[in-house]
């Protein structure tokens, strides 16, 4: 942490403002949680696909979810509207103008090539679209990309090798490989084959784990699968040895406030172990997960939170921006740079005498 930002000369109420243009890395995006229903109901259009929801806003309210199967059935259904190289550079385009607009530096994005492949979308045909995006979005809107490929932990695992394979004729269009959908009963030991594979190739390697799942899958992702972040992780809360563990080896935990809060993982955000979290010295980072389905961007997020937390103020905003830098996969010069200019941000808010 940069010790010669005066934090108690910012004011709190310079924190919105602060927040929104500081800048940012975003390092859990399922892209395919970003369709909003009105380019759902527009790429349903174009490829002839009919929904089973009447309207945008039929759609926008079935948006009740009680636990994450709930959003899983519907999110699912959404992406059934993604058949052509077009529609996922629309998708990612899409969530990247609203990214450069949060001033999102960096992002990391997930993708779940089992949701297409099973419906008979070509490999190259998912992979590329994102890809040609995530080139546009560094040329046009100064926005680094990267995507990390998913395996759908309700699936096998011989699926899941079967799709690392498919991929590897794509390799360079992807950093690292994740795992997500359904956590209840599928832990993490389900899948040591395919993440060893990935380490073979020099993959990065992340994992959902702890969101509705207990510790003992934050455990397992890190001692069976090598994972170098955690994506969730909330309830490590629960158990003190592996709060230690974390703090520790500063294991990254990418956080997602307003998707806990929407499958009822915490009961609102003034309850959310965040706090805790951050106190005893985790790297924890905020992020939007699934956006369009669960009230909020990266923004959205940070605004909500530090709205729910009175005792939260700008050291805490900083200490959470600066580890999405630190934790993201990017060239540690670049992210040294991207660090320099959130400092930068938190010194000119500074108020002299204050």
């Amino acid at each position: 942490m940069t010790t010669d930002i005066d934090f108690n000369r910012i004011p709190r109420s310079a924190l919105p403002g602060l927040l929104a243009r500081a800048p940012k890395a975003e390092l859990h995006m399922h892209i395919e949680g970003s369709l909003e229903p009105e380019l759902i109901f527009a790429l349903a259009e174009r490829n002839g696909v009919k929904l089973p929801y009447a309207s945008v806003e039929v759609l926008r309210q079935a948006y009740a979810f009680t636990d994450l199967q709930s959003f899983l059935d519907i999110y699912y259904a959404g992406a059934s509207v993604l058949l052509h190289e077009q529609d996922f550079y629309d998708m990612a385009w899409a969530y990247f103008e609203k990214a450069a607009r949060d001033n999102v530096v960096h992002t990391e994005l997930f993708f779940d090539p089992q949701t297409h492949t099973v419906r008979g979308v070509p490999m190259g045909t998912v992979i590329e679209g994102l890809s040609r995006a995530c080139a546009d979005a560094q040329a046009r809107l100064n926005v680094s990309a990267s995507l990390i490929l998913c395996f759908l932990r309700h699936l096998s695992e011989d699926d899941a090798l079967a799709t690392l394979e498919q991929a590897l004729p794509y390799r360079q269009h992807f950093i690292g490989v994740g795992l997500d959908s359904s956590e209840l009963g599928h832990p993490p030991s389900k899948f040591q084959r395919v993440f060893a594979r990935a380490a073979e190739l020099g993959l990065h390697l992340v994992a959902h784990a702890g969101e509705e799942g207990p510790p003992a899958y934050i455990e397992q992702a890190l001692d069976l699968l090598r994972v170098e972040r955690i994506d969730h992780g909330v309830r490590a809360v629960e158990s003190p040895s592996l709060m230690v563990k974390l703090a520790q080896e500063r294991v990254p935990l990418t956080v997602c406030p307003l998707s806990n809060v929407k499958l009822c993982v915490v009961r609102d955000l003034a309850d959310h172990p965040l706090p805790k979290l951050l106190d005893a010295g985790l790297a924890v980072t905020i992020n939007s997960d699934d956006p369009a389905y669960f009230g909020g961007y990266i923004n959205d997020n940070l605004l909500a939170l530090f709205n729910a937390l009175p005792q939260w103020g700008p050291r805490e905003a900083h200490q959470l921006l600066r580890n999405s830098l630190e934790s993201s996969f990017a060239a540690e010069r670049q992210r040294g740079r991207w660090m320099e200019a959130l400092d930068a941000a938190f010194q000119a808010a500074v108020v002299p005498g204050h």
